[in-house]
């Protein structure tokens, strides 16, 4: 080769291919926005969480329904039970059923043969069901100021009220996901729907649980919906700072239903 004449060399690849999967929270992040986006599209699912909440609000707040006892207001009473019910109608019933139904179908089994982990896919199932309850709250709270409710509470119940709520999630979600990936869609579908039903008259939530014998009541402050309600209305209508048992309740209650949701639920 005559030494005047030059080589061309050919350039690198400004972008190389760079084959495996996303991120985790990339993944989870996807996933997340995928389950909000079909949750707000059922018209049942929206019914149970957001219509319902509000129609128990309006309804049991303004008509003497139900005997609250001395105390406290009706809506004083009603405004932080309906915030545990709208946690336990998204974070439980709806999110058990439709992904109990999504097992049935295969979307689960397909997702198993993503990249996607267990633990993962039950992260964004949870990112999920906060993002719903953030939008419940907003329109609980337009409803019981509207209504006429004011809260007595101390300053910290800014932070104190979302810690409950994200723990009550927890539990919740775990549980949830604990049924939905064990059982049939059918036997989810049935055993949600009864638990919701049990929950909502023996959790705190419409009905003082001061009306039960004391042993009664004491089972059911132990229970996720007692512990969720009775410390916001502790909170929100008796001015406490921390309610620390209910709190230490509803962390038990998180940490072994979400441990049990990653150890049993399967993608099929």
């Amino acid at each position: 080769m005559s030494a005047g004449v030059e080589v061309a060399h050919a350039e690198p690849a400004a972008f190389a291919p760079a084959p495996g999967a996303a991120p985790l929270p990339a993944m989870v992040a996807a996933q997340a926005v995928a389950e909000t986006r079909s949750l707000l599209r059922n018209g049942e699912q929206l019914l149970l969480t957001l219509v319902i909440p509000l129609l128990l609000l309006a309804m049991l707040s303004l008509e003497p329904i139900v005997n609250f006892g001395a105390g406290l207001s009706r809506i004083d009473f009603m405004t932080p039970g309906i915030m545990a019910l709208a946690v336990m109608s998204t974070a439980f019933t709806s999110q058990a059923i439709a992904t109990g139904f999504e097992r049935r179908y295969g979307v689960l089994k397909r997702l198993g043969a993503t990249p996607l982990s267990r633990g993962g896919l039950i992260t964004a199932k949870t990112a999920t069901v906060i993002a719903v309850e953030l939008l419940q709250a907003v329109l609980i709270l337009i409803v019981a100021l509207i209504i006429g409710w004011r809260p007595h509470a101390a300053v910290a119940a800014i932070v104190v009220v979302p810690v409950l709520l994200l723990l009550g999630t927890a539990a919740f979600s775990g549980l949830a996901l604990a049924m939905a990936g064990s059982i049939r869609a059918e036997a989810t579908l049935a055993a949600a729907n009864l638990v919701w039903i049990v929950l909502l008259g023996t959790g705190g939530v419409v009905f003082p649980l001061t009306k039960f014998p004391a042993g009664a009541r004491h089972f059911f402050e132990l229970l996720p919906t007692g512990a969720l309600s009775t410390g916001l209305r502790s909170v929100l209508a008796h001015g406490v700072v921390f309610p620390v048992g209910n709190v230490v309740t509803l962390l038990i209650w998180a940490v072994a239903a979400i441990a049990l949701a990653a150890r049993v639920f399967r993608w099929e």
